[in-house]
């Protein structure tokens, strides 16, 4: 048994000397010289690596803010004597699994009923308009001030229903909430002081609260989503909220005077992100904008692949498209240069994901130049660079994880392979979405299916409104294969650092591509996980 030990070490010993003596040597230095190939490959692989390093280091200037003025959040607000009229706006379309549930739950609003103005705006097509109706004439009947409003016509999308409601809208306050969402009881009555605050409160143009998830547990893809939209709330919406930098309302679950909203020009439909760009437009004429973590709004995850990368390229293309429409006036107005530059960064980040496919495309033969010009030169520059890309996401997110869950956040390790494997699998159509946003190119605003899950329980694969796949898996696939065949060549050659980074590549890419082709004919695909018990964190956030 000793000399069997002995053995493994002195083979071990041998293997990690062949290693290091690789790297080292230089035996053959000076030799190679770049020729007009190796130039055309390294410039533009430069370029592009360069580029998504700087969005990388600006997540981790997100997390400094984020501690550096983390004693800058909002007051509580003194107690309310006279409390205002509110219009809550309910817009749906083709939401007949959902809609029930979103009324029921507004209809336990702890707040004066003859202050309240509920709207359901139904652009529906199908069944969904007979199930609303019957459900507002329910509640109607046992007193709830809720009205009706249907349009035959989907102008304007969600922006278009929602500006249609204002017109008959009595609140001096509006709260938005998606299909999807189910506020507690106490929702206004946490957010309206916050308005009408003696100190400061005529000022504040929106609120918006943080989002918790119905349907965690639910598979590998919700958990994954969790972390992913995690670390927007906390990290990014408390790191400009406490900079006092531009920030935006993200569609649902939050509050705004109307009159921010008129003198900010209303909701406008020239873009995919609706909310987004009425946010700049209003900070843009003064309006402060609150972010309140502490006061939560659960929701519902997209549980099939095909529909979150339907919503995800629709934020990425909204978000292009109002950069191109919204940082010229940015640029121009009388605002501090960190508002100007964090703005920058906000509304251009999804350029990362063209970026990153043609990274892809560029690493195989970026990697083989790499190999003829020597490791020091890879550990010098590449490396520096790649870490600067990749390590910031998962510092990101583990520091909002942390925030939320101070006992369990470690867990989230475990997940951060999965975490920053979906970012690169959906980088293709996320690449796509961008691009047509920068050409110019309008698409229809596609709408993110709903069917009523919570936690591990329900199923979708008998219920309406699923995604089509189209030709994007196959682009995955090819993608994965090719990533595939690069963990191939770099195992040949002895490049065994590089093996892990191109594994997230090729788990990635084949992951997306098989779940969206295989959601499509199973519709009850998932992979489960086992979740921990969900415990009350120290912040009273829900744990992890």
């Amino acid at each position: 048994m000793q000399t069997l030990s002995f053995v493994s070490l002195l083979a071990a010993q041998t293997s990690l000397g062949h290693y290091w003596h690789k790297i080292t040597d230089r035996t053959f230095s000076g030799v190679y010289h770049a020729n007009g190939f190796d130039l055309a490959m390294m410039i533009p692989y430069f370029i592009v690596l360069f580029i998504l390093a700087l969005y990388g280091l600006h997540r981790y200037w997100l997390v400094y803010n984020y501690y550096a003025y983390r004693k800058n959040v909002p007051a509580q607000p003194p107690t309310v004597t006279e409390w205002p009229r509110v219009t809550v706006q309910l817009p749906i379309y083709n939401e007949r699994y959902v809609i029930e549930r979103l009324v029921e739950a507004i209809s336990r609003f702890d707040y004066p009923p003859e202050l309240l103005d509920v709207q359901v705006l139904d652009d529906s097509t199908d069944e969904t308009q007979q199930v609303a109706r019957n459900c507002v004439e329910l509640f109607a009947a046992q007193g709830m001030p809720i009205t009706y409003i249907h349009r035959s016509n989907r102008e304007g999308y969600k922006a278009g229903a929602l500006e249609n409601g204002l017109r008959f809208s009595k609140g001096e306050f509006v709260a938005i909430f998606d299909a999807d969402f189910v506020p507690a009881p106490d929702f206004l009555q946490l957010t309206i002081p916050y308005f009408v605050n003696p100190s400061g409160g005529a000022g504040i143009g929106m609120v918006q609260t943080r989002w918790t998830y119905l349907n965690t547990d639910y598979s590998l893809l919700t958990q994954v989503e969790t972390i992913l939209l995690d670390g927007h709330f906390v990290v990014e919406h408390g790191a400009r909220s406490r900079r006092e930098t531009f920030f935006n309302f993200n569609g649902t679950a939050g509050v705004w005077r109307r009159k921010a909203i008129d003198q900010a020009g209303g909701w406008q439909h020239d873009t995919l992100t609706e909310d987004t760009d009425l946010s700049y437009r209003a900070q843009l004429v003064g309006w402060k904008f609150l972010y309140l973590p502490h006061i939560e709004c659960a929701s519902e995850l997209p549980v099939d692949m095909n529909g979150f990368k339907a919503q995800q390229a629709r934020w990425a293309k909204g978000l292009m498209q109002t950069a191109k429409k919204i940082l010229p006036k940015v640029f121009k107005a009388d605002v501090p240069w960190h508002v100007k530059s964090e703005a920058f960064f906000h509304l251009t980040a999804n350029i990362s994901y063209p970026l990153m496919v043609l990274l892809s495309t560029m690493l195989l033969p970026a990697m083989i130049v790499r190999f003829y010009q020597g490791w020091i030169q890879m550990l010098v520059i590449d490396l520096p660079l790649f870490l600067a890309s990749t390590c910031s996401i998962s510092s990101f997110y583990l520091v909002a994880q942390k925030e939320l869950h101070p006992k369990t956040w470690y867990r989230t390790f475990l997940y951060m392979p999965f975490v920053m494997a979906t970012g690169i699998g959906i980088s293709v159509r996320n690449a796509q979405a961008v691009i047509e946003a920068i050409a110019g190119k309008k698409s229809e605003f596609a709408r993110t299916p709903k069917y009523n899950i919570a936690g591990k329980q329900g199923s979708y694969a008998k219920k309406s409104y699923r995604n089509k796949a189209g030709w994007m898996p196959y682009a995955e696939l090819f993608l994965g294969v090719y990533f595939a065949l690069t963990v191939v060549y770099a195992v040949a050659n002895e490049n065994y650092a590089t093996v892990p980074f191109l594994l997230l590549f090729v788990w990635g890419y084949l992951y997306t591509g098989f779940m969206s082709l295989g959601q499509t004919y199973l519709a009850h695909l998932r992979f489960e996980v086992e979740s921990p018990e969900m415990r009350p964190a120290a912040s009273g956030a829900p744990g992890f």
